[in-house]
């Protein structure tokens, strides 16, 4: 089974406020999305499965235009959320005090049954908190390095919550630009491995107990080859991040996980992701790259069309 993620960000955000959203209200555009996708008819797909990851305003409109189609036309298409809380909602404690952040039994509720785990853009987030309290933080590698290590632990605490809330989840590794290093290719790679291992261990820290009955899959995410003018890492290179990936989890916790690549799944490189035995699928986000940027339903066909050739 091969897996498409869609991270669609803060694409409730309208152009009229500096989005991206087409259409002024964003509920509008999402009832679009869903009724697209199932128009092109990638929820009858076999063998792969498509999740839209979403911001809160998007969830429930989302999770009841699909209630409205039958089983067979909307069973490959997935609702997550982009991240829950370290802490949950529980019987008998905490019944909601949560202002600002997602419990997952919240998303649960809602009808999420995916969510994402350590997206890059939250790390950076949680470091900047870190960083605002310590400059040095940042400055000093070995404190930069236990920065990090907080970051994961706060992981590990978010991913137990999604699990045990019975959410399946998308935990996402990579390395930083200054991580990977200069430096032969041989050099990048024990540093690399170092760094993902580091991730691993911390993030997965007692996922054992919490897999049974749910998914997880990690998202590789080359952090230093994400955004305009970066130049992403070749064939070789996914092959060996992924391949090893699969290879710590199995050493750690005695089971294969699956492995997308979350550099950014594209038409251009679609093909060439889909000819890596150790890559079982890939994260969208935009879908247009020029002119007005966009996510289109259509586009994401296109994407998935050339992953399956």
């Amino acid at each position: 089974m091969k897996d498409i993620f869609v991270n669609l960000k803060r694409f409730d955000v309208p152009k009229t406020k500096g989005g991206i959203c087409p259409v002024d209200n964003p509920g509008e555009w999402i009832k679009w999305v869903i009724e697209e996708t199932v128009k092109f008819e990638l929820g009858k797909l076999d063998g792969l499965k498509i999740t839209y990851f979403m911001p809160e305003s998007l969830i429930i409109r989302a999770v009841n235009v699909l209630s409205g189609y039958r089983h067979d036309e909307v069973k490959s298409i997935r609702i997550g959320c982009q991240g829950v809380y370290r802490e949950n909602v529980t019987e008998g404690g905490n019944f909601g005090a949560f202002t600002c952040n997602l419990p997952a039994a919240a998303a649960r509720n809602m009808g999420c049954t995916w969510s994402i785990i350590g997206h890059s853009e939250e790390r950076k987030d949680k470091l900047g908190i870190i960083n605002n309290y310590d400059q040095s933080s940042v400055e000093d590698w070995e404190k930069y390095k236990k920065a990090k290590k907080t970051v994961d632990h706060i992981m590990n605490q978010e991913l137990s919550c999604a699990m045990e809330e019975g959410l399946n989840v998308l935990l996402c590794v990579g390395e930083t630009l200054e991580e990977k290093g200069e430096g032969s290719l041989e050099e990048q790679k024990t540093r690399t491995r170092e760094v993902l291992k580091s991730q691993l261990e911390s993030s997965l820290r007692g996922i054992g107990e919490k897999l049974q009955g749910k998914k997880l899959v990690i998202g590789y995410e080359p952090i230093w080859a994400i955004g305009p003018g970066k130049t992403p890492p070749g064939k070789d290179y996914i092959g060996f991040v992924s391949e090893y990936i699969k290879e710590v989890v199995e050493e750690m916790h005695g089971f294969e996980v699956p492995v997308v690549y979350g550099g950014g799944l594209k038409e251009e490189n679609a093909e060439m992701l889909s000819q890596i035995d150790t890559i079982d699928g890939g994260i969208v986000a935009l879908t247009r790259f020029t002119g007005d940027i966009a996510f289109e339903p259509e586009g994401l066909k296109n994407i998935i069309h050339e992953y399956a050739k």
